[in-house]
């Protein structure tokens, strides 16, 4: 797929943004097809109503307002012969050329989009949405043998109820203080809601709901520089936990940290990062991202360093995994940049993995530490629920549903020293290196898609009875079908967690 090299300023207004994987949009492909998607798996080819309005590249800004006027669009393509080169959008007209002044001789190609991104035209809605999402996008080219097929816009996905995610990051963007922002993110819930009601994947969810968070953050760090000034040294904001894996649901905790470059000085650049750092995770706080317990945060010191310091971090944790370490390793294991010079992470994680890569005597810790996890059966193999305390009777579908999937997915990954962090796209990296089976890597992707769908679908029932949700459902809610598919994962999960035990000899070496 075509990558946007050059983002319009418009269209992506939270930049400084880390790229997105090429493959971030396509991840929960076969978790899809084999769930009750509804619409949201229809492929883009129906349902794009606008016919390609194209421009030769040459054209002037003039001819393209003109050509957009008399079709009724809303986009302009630029071609090179039967090859796409740009797309000019009605914003483009406003904010780059009214709004500057601009000459409308001049060529069009100047105040729109280079190589835009595309989308094939087998591609399923849900891809469509999650790239209008990420980027912060209205229009999609929508190609087919190399060839502009049709536009798909974000019009076209409002005549599904879906476009909100769409438009609530680019309501983000333009709010210009942080009470601005958390009425903007107070409707988080609502789009839950709204994607549950639809039958989305859940690792779809999870990536919409993972990007208003990402967006929060963007515009929090824009509005700390307006107010702090430029960086001293270059750094990268970097997501952790289920931020970092693009699988949150609505309101989660915060978890961060800022790696900064060698360059770092902190008598004199200490107190510019603990300023940025306490205003973005204020901001989240006060988004409704409440402050880590475990204070794993950027505004916490310890999480704030140099590249050099949190290299020393990661091997002291590799190679001493004392039971605290494999604690971090659960959160700073699952990072992801959002914003500033991603080379930092990159450099990081290139040399974590070469250390991961095969060494048994870490990924032995490791696994015991994620057999800890079990999943919630019985010793006769039927569904446990909670015996004790509030949530007695309940279903943990957290710590005993997804958490041991992704705690089994981390480990395939990092023994096969795959980069991917999201644990659907982790099981599929892992397959295909060969760490994962590949009717493994089936199974608990679908079994995760499972536990998530019922999760999603718990949560939302609460917050339209206006409880604040929870990861605790009771057997009774679930019918027949989902009582006997959570059953099916969970099995899943035990027999995977039967093989990593059998791999690393029980989880530890004695």
């Amino acid at each position: 797929m075509p990558r946007n090299l050059t983002p319009k300023p418009e269209e992506h207004p939270a930049a400084p943004e880390a790229p997105t994987p090429a493959a971030a949009a396509t991840a929960t492909a076969t978790a899809a097809s084999n769930a009750d998607t509804g619409w949201m798996a229809t492929p883009v080819r129906a349902l794009m109503r606008s016919t390609p309005v194209t421009a030769n590249q040459d054209a002037s800004i003039r001819e393209v307002a003109v050509r957009m006027r008399d079709a009724k669009v809303s986009s302009v393509l630029l071609m090179d012969g039967d090859r796409l080169v740009g797309i000019v959008t009605d914003r483009d007209l406003r904010n780059r050329v009214l709004a500057e002044g601009l000459d409308t001789a001049r060529p069009a190609i100047q105040v729109g989009t280079r190589d835009p991104i595309t989308l094939p035209a087998t591609a399923a809605a849900f891809e469509a949405l999650l790239l209008m999402t990420e980027r912060g996008i209205h229009h999609l080219p929508v190609v087919e043998g190399g060839r502009v097929l049709g536009m798909l816009t974000a019009g076209d996905l409002a005549q599904r109820q879906t476009a909100s995610a769409i438009y609530l990051v680019g309501d983000i963007s333009r709010q210009g203080d942080v009470a601005g922002l958390a009425r903007a993110s107070a409707q988080v819930a609502q789009l839950q809601r709204q994607l549950a009601a639809n039958a989305t994947p859940a690792g779809t969810s999870g990536r919409i709901i993972t990007s208003i968070t990402d967006a929060v953050t963007r515009r929090l760090l824009q509005l700390a520089h307006q107010q702090l000034g430029n960086a001293p040294v270059p750094y990268v904001w970097v997501a952790a936990g289920s931020q970092g894996r693009s699988e949150q649901t609505a309101r989660s905790d915060q978890d961060n940290c800022m790696i900064l470059d060698d360059a770092y000085d902190p008598q004199r650049d200490g107190e510019y990062f603990e300023a940025l750092a306490r205003f973005v995770c204020d901001g989240l706080n006060a988004c409704g991202y409440v402050y880590c317990p475990g204070e794993m945060m950027a505004m916490t010191d310890q999480w704030r360093q140099p590249l050099g310091r949190w290299q020393a971090y990661f091997d002291g944790w590799i190679n001493r995994p004392e039971p605290k370490a494999l604690m971090l390793t659960s959160v700073f294991f699952d990072l992801r940049a959002i914003a500033g010079d991603t080379a930092l992470l990159d450099r990081l994680r290139t040399q974590t993995l070469a250390q991961t890569r095969g060494n048994s005597l870490f990924l032995a810790h490791l696994a015991g530490n994620a057999l800890q996890h079990r999943p919630a059966l019985t010793w006769l193999g039927q569904l446990a629920t909670e015996s004790r305390g509030e949530h007695k009777g309940r279903i943990d579908l957290k710590h005993k549903g997804s958490v041991p999937v992704i705690d089994l997915a981390r480990i395939f990954a990092l023994a096969a020293g795959v980069p991917e962090v999201n644990t659907y796209d982790r099981l599929q990296a892992a397959a295909r290196a060969g760490s994962l089976s590949d009717e493994a890597a089936r199974d608990l992707t679908d079994a995760l898609e499972v536990i998530g769908r019922i999760r999603l679908s718990h949560q939302a029932r609460q917050t339209e009875a206006g409880l604040k949700p929870d990861n605790f459902v009771s057997p009774k809610e679930l019918s027949s079908l989902d009582q006997r598919q959570l059953l099916e994962a969970f099995k899943v999960i035990q027999t995977l967690q039967s093989v990593l035990a059998q791999r690393y000899g029980g989880g530890s070496y004695k």
